[in-house]
């Protein structure tokens, strides 16, 4: 058995989009995989049908983990069931976008909540699952967070808050043995139909790697940050993009 066959990750927001992509990554390598979802089952019954096959086990729960209570009880079922948890990734999301002079009250809390929520309401259970052994905690984030994008004010500022929030966690957990990053990334390249290809094309063009970044390129810095060879990264921001934001 190698050592990613005996670890177990949750992905909140694991069955679409980037959160699909991690557990997909992660499963590949043998990893018993725990896709939350809070409301699209046809998604989450869709995601079980991509992911099987793979080394790694996969479970789909059903929670809206930015509700109290939500992720407490996802993390006592999986430590029923497996003992104890390795790896949390933080794929939850929401975008409504608005101008910063003209913002929705309601909409920008919508965002603002997706963002925060599940680790301020998460972590002591957290802690918890993982405690006697390493663990991972990594979030998404987004270039937004650091670099003015178009009405994208709401998620921006909810992910700069997320991106302080894993430094102020990172602090109070390494002496836990847990490690708490995040991974960003620009505008993501989800196929055909996902976005104006005019922009897809010119972000592309940008990119000093040559395309844009795709789900599974985040996926994949996941994964790095998962591994035992990141045990003495901390508390940072890691930019998957190509090289994207190096443009001025």
């Amino acid at each position: 058995m190698t050592r990613w066959e005996r670890r177990t990750a949750l992905i909140a927001g694991g069955t679409r989009g980037t959160g699909l992509a991690v557990a997909r990554e992660l499963a590949a390598r043998g990893c018993a995989v725990y896709l939350n979802h809070a409301r699209d089952d046809a998604a989450a019954k869709d995601a079980l049908a991509e992911l099987a096959g793979l080394p790694g086990t996969a479970t789909v729960l059903r929670a809206d983990v930015t509700r109290p209570g939500a992720l407490p009880h996802l993390l006592r079922r999986i430590r029923a069931e497996r003992g104890r948890l390795d790896f949390f990734v933080h794929s939850v999301a929401s975008f409504h976008p608005m101008d910063a002079a003209r913002p929705d009250p309601d909409l920008f809390r919508q965002d603002l909540t997706a963002a925060l929520a599940p680790l301020t309401l998460g972590i002591r259970p957290l802690v918890a699952a993982m405690a006697g052994g390493a663990g991972r905690i990594v979030a998404v984030s987004s270039n937004g967070a650091r670099r003015v994008v178009p009405r994208y004010v709401a998620a921006g500022v909810a992910k700069a808050a997320l991106e302080a929030q894993i430094r102020y966690l990172a602090v109070e957990l390494a002496p836990l043995g847990i490690t708490v990053n995040a991974v960003a990334a620009a505008k993501l390249d989800k196929g055909p139909g996902s976005a104006d290809p005019a922009v897809l094309r010119l972000l592309a063009e940008r990119t000093p790697a040559g395309r844009l970044t795709t789900p599974t390129d985040l996926a994949r810095a996941v994964a790095l940050l998962c591994g035992d060879e990141a045990a003495w990264i901390q508390g940072q921001v890691v930019t998957a993009d190509g090289g994207l934001a190096l443009r001025a």
